[in-house]
């Protein structure tokens, strides 16, 4: 966070302390009713600069301005039915994706928070190679499917084709992350917006192993590790009802 800096406009601040109250970092404090900052070797969370009702605290460093709070809420019950009819999808349309709705997949990426605001995560959209990285997973499984088949009913059933991993889907995102937690959570929030736009998701857990079993496919890929795997695509199939759940596991102590 070295290229960032804080700003108080001294001639804005009005003294009402919401930024010392917020601080996580407890590096603000009011001195002659102003904000003061005591250091810029923070995490910089920004909370001081959202929080600020007049505007007086700005971050440096960054491309793009904060953007002002409407107080959009979402509907609840819309909410968890996107959940409740959620399904992994593995049957894919051969329908191109637009760059701007794989723009918006990005962004929600790039706008989750992560722990200690590492804004840690990046990605890999595999289009051209993705066969060829697809066909380096699928040789690496094809190597222990044998001694997986010893073990598992499930993987004896399964046949490992040239689009195991895929389903022949337009686009695949790797997600890469120093903080695995910061990569499912950025998954999460691009699987809300990709299903807003109508695509179908496969969160293939599958590639995730490969890409981390193979020092090839990681080298190809150009990250040390891969923190979760995106396919996405129109799904040609759809789903009449929700599938059934085992019944609430919840104490409180």
């Amino acid at each position: 966070m070295a290229d960032h800096m804080i700003k108080v406009n001294s001639e804005k601040c009005i003294g009402c302390g919401m930024c010392v109250k917020d601080c996580a970092a407890n590096n603000i404090e009011l001195k002659g009713n102003k904000a003061d900052i005591y250091t810029n070797d923070c995490i910089m969370c920004g909370h001081c600069e959202a929080v600020c009702p007049k505007e007086a605290i700005t971050i440096s460093g960054y491309a793009t301005k904060p953007v002002e709070n409407k107080g959009t809420r979402l509907n609840p019950e819309e909410v968890l039915d996107v959940i409740r009819f959620r399904r992994t999808v593995r049957q894919f349309q051969h329908k191109e994706i637009p760059k701007a709705v794989i723009g918006q997949i990005l962004e929600a990426g790039r706008l989750t928070h992560t722990a200690k605001n590492l804004q840690d995560v990046s990605f890999i959209i595999l289009d051209k190679k993705k066969e060829k990285i697809e066909q380096m997973a699928v040789q690496l499984f094809r190597k222990v499917k044998p001694l997986a088949d010893l073990f598992s009913p499930m993987a004896r059933r399964n046949k490992i084709d040239d689009h195991f991993f895929f389903f022949h889907a337009p686009i695949v995102i790797v997600i890469a992350a120093k903080d695995k937690g910061n990569g499912v959570l950025a998954a999460q929030n691009m699987e809300f917006v990709a299903e807003a736009n109508g695509l179908g998701v496969l969160f293939s857990g599958f590639f995730t192993i490969a890409a981390n079993s193979s020092r090839r496919i990681r080298k190809t890929l150009g990250i040390p590790k891969a923190a979760a795997t995106l396919v996405l695509g129109y799904p040609k199939v759809k789903y009449q009802r929700s599938a059934q759940r085992n019944k609430l596991d919840v104490k409180f102590m």
